[in-house]
């Protein structure tokens, strides 16, 4: 595979990423904008994670059915005229509904990055390219929030929406230009619903897929906990501005892609069990230490370390697990990955609005949430090892 082919299905992991990162400085501006409790508000990140778990489920049989290219093309190019629907949005109600667009059309470009890749990869090498995903994919949340808190100095809300759009006209012109199809013709699926669902209770009834996507999406649940709670917690109770902020959270964003890359090489050299077992364990400490620094009123070193340890442990057991769960579908590795897709966000989904029901100024939710989805992930893979 080219190294321009490797660049642009790199590219299209940052959709989720971005999608939620980049405004994140901003939005308790955006609240106040638009009238909006920090609920409401925080249903703009559960829009959007809603919109990228359903959007996999129909894009991932799709491209197994017609190819990866022609469906990322639709995909990537609904982004950008969603994303410009967010920026015009008159009300939190309208925003919401454009996030959900948003985050069906970016679902595409994420679950056909997976789904290429078991194409053209398989073995260590597969484990390598799925590491990489994730180094791109916390380069992505390292950048968005720097970004995202320099842009606030410059504009509003609106135009990080703007910006969202001309990302994603970039990377459909490198789409257009680049992208090849990497599913032959012979290689698709037929058939309509009914096969997809054949496809489905295969891959639910295999109880190493099953137990590998849940704990992948109860990681996730614990991810974007954070994701959705981290803004509140570090600016509303420990005082940090948006650009203190934003550099708070690329630190745990640079954990996250310095364990996705050590990640991939520990597989090869170690095992995958082994190495998503050591992350799961990194993750529940983590998470421990968030919880015990919202109910001791710690100071801000210890919620930023813990913060990073959550972050290293989840990109430490992604790689592995995701190799582990679509290492024997390849013919059906679209479906496969937009189930993984599929509960990775809709866990997200559920978990991000959770960490405000207490208000802006705790952050025991956030840890509550965080320690239960790790402790869960962490079950779910022994349970699974275990049979």
């Amino acid at each position: 595979m080219s190294r321009s082919l490797t660049l642009v299905l790199a590219l299209l992991t940052v959709f989720g990423p971005i999608s939620m990162d980049l405004y994140l400085p901003v939005l308790p501006r955006l609240a106040a904008d638009l009238d909006a409790g920090t609920s409401a508000a925080q249903l703009t990140i559960t829009a959007c994670l809603v919109g990228l778990a359903a959007g996999q489920i129909i894009a991932g049989p799709l491209s197994d059915r017609f190819g990866r290219r022609r469906p990322l093309i639709i995909g990537v190019s609904s982004y950008v005229v969603a994303s410009v629907a967010c920026a015009l949005s008159p009300s939190i109600e309208i925003l919401i509904a454009a996030r959900l667009l948003q985050g069906l059309a970016g679902a595409t470009g994420v679950v056909i990055a997976q789904a290429a890749g078991r194409d053209l990869y398989s073995g260590a090498a597969l484990v390598r390219y799925y590491g990489r995903l994730t180094v791109l994919a916390g380069c992505a949340a390292i950048v968005g929030p720097l970004v995202g808190g320099q842009l606030a100095r410059l504009t509003d809300w609106r135009g990080i929406f703007v910006f969202l759009a001309a990302v994603g006209a970039a990377i459909l012109l490198a789409v257009l230009l680049i992208f090849r199809e990497s599913l032959p013709i012979e290689s698709r699926t037929a058939g309509g619903l009914s096969h997809f669902r054949a496809n489905v209770r295969v891959l639910l009834a295999d109880r190493r897929f099953l137990g590998t996507a849940l704990t992948i999406s109860f990681l996730n649940g614990a991810v974007f906990a954070y994701l959705s709670g981290a803004t509140f917690v570090l600016q509303g109770i420990y005082g940090l501005t948006p650009q203190q902020y934003s550099y708070a959270f690329g630190l745990g964003s640079l954990a996250y892609v310095l364990s996705g890359f050590v990640s991939g090489r520990l597989s090869e050299r170690w095992s995958s069990t082994g190495t998503l077992a050591l992350g799961l364990g990194i993750a529940v400490t983590g998470a421990a230490g968030i919880l015990a620094a919202g109910t001791a009123g710690l100071p801000l070193w210890v919620i930023l370390a813990s913060i990073v340890l959550l972050t290293s442990g989840v990109a430490t057991s992604t790689p592995p697990a995701t190799a582990l769960a679509l290492a024997d579908y390849a013919r059906v590795a679209g479906t496969a990955a937009s189930l993984l897709g599929l509960g990775r966000y809709a866990f997200g989904a559920i978990a991000a609005p959770l960490v405000g029901l207490a208000g802006e100024h705790t952050a025991v939710p956030l840890g509550v949430v965080a320690l239960a989805c790790s402790v869960l992930a962490a079950a779910s893979h022994l349970l699974t090892r275990h049979r």
